[in-house]
């Protein structure tokens, strides 16, 4: 079985606020959001795909009613955080905090609580993974060791620039991997900074080649692997980026794809995983 694994980080505008961008401008960008998700369900309802949506508690209470028809249709609602900071710039008990209030807003949307995370920028501090696990997570999905395999996530790792990696204890926890390259934002958008610029920009062509070669190199070298695409509302509901979507989703099922939730996905590698009797 070879799966894929559509899922949209539902930032709207909390990514820009986070950041100090408040001004109308970066505000009404991340309000596009609210277009792309339109576009975004509208599509998975015509394949009858199954996607997973990390959405941050700001965005679930600044938009109620787009979060509700999400919910609504039956996609996995995962946790992105309650703003969209990352908890690397967070104490302990700040980045508690910000897991238990982004955990009842998807509890008031959806009446449970979420089985997976997406920290927001994809970078977690040293208490991320023991605060997931002792809050009963199943997986997370922000780091980068494998592109076509999930594995348990580590805590206590030791590691110092004059001294080698001392690797901590493996955990409940399964990591569902993810990468850049696999990420709509770095590709398409143009962010201008006073400290850095990024292009952005890429034509939807080129981006859908190196998506689609991804999952065929998958199907070459395995039997059984899971592959995680990362979009945007607010980037990939522009109408070319729509059309290499589709056009994705089209690829993808002519190579055998098998489309499922992240929690899905999670559990299909677990029963595989198990030790037999």
């Amino acid at each position: 079985m070879h799966i894929a694994c559509l899922t949209f980080d539902f930032d709207a505008v909390s990514g820009y606020i986070a950041y100090g961008a408040r001004s109308p401008t970066p505000i009404s960008r991340g309000e596009f959001g609210l277009v792309g998700a339109e576009r975004v369900m509208a599509l998975l309802a015509r394949h009858r795909i199954p996607a997973t949506w990390f959405i941050p508690g700001h965005t679930i209470e600044s938009f109620p009613e787009m979060s509700a028809r999400i919910a609504g249709t039956g996609h996995e609602i995962g946790h992105h955080g309650w703003t969209h900071m990352t908890p690397v710039t967070m104490s302990r008990d700040e980045e508690e905090a910000e897991l238990q209030r982004g955990t009842d807003a998807i509890v008031k949307l959806c009446g449970k609580k979420p089985r997976g995370y997406r920290s927001p920028a994809w970078d977690l501090s040293e208490n991320t993974v023991d605060l997931l696990v002792s809050r009963g997570f199943l997986y997370e999905s922000s780091m980068m060791g494998h592109d076509y395999a999930p594995y348990f996530a580590r805590t206590g790792d030791v590691i110092a620039l004059q001294e080698p990696i001392v690797r901590g204890p493996e955990t409940s926890l399964v990591e569902m991997p993810i990468s850049w390259s696999l990420d709509d934002y770095p590709h398409f958008e143009y962010v201008r900074h006073q400290q850095y610029s990024m292009p952005g920009l890429m034509p939807a062509g080129d981006v859908l080649q190196n998506w689609v070669d991804d999952f065929d190199y998958m199907t070459r070298i395995t039997d059984w692997g899971v592959l995680t695409y990362t979009c945007h509302p607010f980037v990939i509901g522009r109408g070319h980026r729509m059309m290499m979507l589709e056009r994705l989703i089209e690829e993808l099922g002519k190579l055998g794809a098998v489309f499922l939730t992240m929690e899905d996905a999670v559990n299909a590698w677990l029963e595989r995983a198990a030790p037999s009797d």
